[in-house]
């Protein structure tokens, strides 16, 4: 090892500059690695509802003149909902006004305390859901009981003049949230404004994501709450068969058309809302791991560049050492360890690097903390690829015969 790093010291900036690289590469790379791996297990969350036997419906009103009062709209939902129940494939409907990861959302701040505005609690979602949405939906509740016909209320999330329902329906989260170590279920919540109105909780939900994750709502922070008919941000729920959905999807326009013309209509397979709501992430992983391509390509090229250089500057070397006895092993030996005592320090100072960019990232950005365990995966990259990139340069020297030695005597 001595006779290594003696020789190194004869080529010091060409040694740091590709030690610089390399750690370069290493604390990006390592970075990028977290953040593929973040993405990829935030993107594999479970929703909480059956992904994969829903269809949601979105209707829009044409104004057109035509009449368009209470009653008049209450009929229209009735003859909806018998509509597309009737459609083959379909199990059951409901109104509701979000779904996870569906993006549109409302949220709000509730009261442990009635008119105590330092017991608030504030971004909290609220899901509004007809009769048979948590069925529907295939919500699964850990805790509790669904809510009974009695607790439906008619209420509006923007409406002063409607009092909210008695009843509501909480997730794990929240719940631990509001009542640590407590049992949640019969707990009161004041909602409103100022909290004068008061709810109590009849059920839990085990899970169930919020229509948008973000740093003010979290994960899964919300509650349902129960009303007759939603009013705000509405939306046709449907579960269905999953084998059925395409068809489901494609047949609803006209079912609804039949009831009512004169507005648009927009049917989506539930789990095509929920690609759609991670394209971004998608996109980023895939720019990540062009990022990490090019980077080790080039970190690559410079350790081949440079042992392929010193390969060649010492070719009568390696032919003096192989006439007084080095086997082609030991000359293979000798520059593969070599090269991994440069790439061990530009792993060691991209190590350094990458815990650094890390806290950059979170001071910058919605980003974890890197655990510690992650920089041997840096490491252990670049170790390899240092090696892969100077075995063929090191296979070459280890050729040269010791009859090279002679030449220039």
């Amino acid at each position: 090892m001595l006779p290594i790093i003696s020789a190194l010291k004869h080529h010091k900036t060409t040694v740091v500059l590709v030690a610089l690289e390399i750690a370069l590469t290493c604390a990006i790379v390592t970075n990028a690695l977290f953040l593929i791996r973040d993405r990829l297990a935030f993107m594999h969350m479970t929703t909480g509802v059956a992904d994969n036997e829903l269809v949601w419906v979105d209707t829009r009103s044409l104004d057109l003149g035509q009449e368009d009062g209470k009653d008049s709209r209450v009929g229209i939902v009735a003859a909806d909902l018998a509509a597309l129940r009737g459609l083959p494939g379909v199990e059951s409907v409901a109104m509701a006004n979000a779904l996870p990861l569906g993006s549109s959302y409302s949220s709000t701040a509730v009261y442990r305390r009635s008119g105590d505005k330092s017991s608030a609690f504030d971004n909290v979602v609220e899901y509004l859901g007809s009769p048979g949405m948590v069925r529907t939906l295939g919500i699964a509740l850990s805790e509790g009981r669904d809510f009974q016909p009695r607790e439906y209320a008619d209420y509006r999330m923007f409406g002063h003049d409607q009092s909210p329902p008695t009843a509501l329906i909480v997730t794990r989260s929240f719940a631990q949230q509001m009542w640590p170590g407590e049992d949640p279920l019969g707990k009161p919540v004041y909602l409103d404004e100022h909290g004068d109105h008061v709810a109590h909780v009849v059920g839990v939900a085990g899970h169930l994501l919020n229509p948008a994750i973000n740093k003010y709502q979290g994960i899964d922070r919300g509650m349902i709450l129960p009303v007759r008919q939603v009013t705000d941000n509405s939306m046709y729920v449907l579960r269905v068969r999953p084998d059925a959905r395409a068809n489901v999807a494609r047949a609803i326009p006209g079912a609804l058309q039949r009831v009512d013309p004169a507005r648009t209509i927009e049917a989506h397979v539930y789990t095509d809302t929920i690609a759609k709501y991670f394209q971004g992430d998608r996109a980023m992983v895939w720019l990540l791991l062009v990022v990490i391509a090019c980077l080790l390509a080039l970190t690559a090229l410079g350790v081949v560049g440079l042992s392929s250089f010193w390969v060649q500057q010492r070719t009568r070397t390696i032919g003096i050492r192989r006439a007084i006895g080095a086997t082609r092993h030991d000359i293979l030996r000798y520059f593969l360890a070599e090269n991994f005592l440069i790439v061990s320090l530009g792993v060691v100072v991209g190590s350094v690097g990458a815990v650094g960019l890390n806290l950059w990232l979170m001071n910058h950005y919605e980003l974890h903390r890197m655990p510690l365990p992650w920089l041997p995966v840096g490491a252990l990259v670049l170790w390899l690829l240092g090696q892969l990139a100077v075995l063929g340069p090191a296979l070459r020297a280890a050729a040269v015969p010791p009859v090279v030695a002679t030449r220039s005597l």
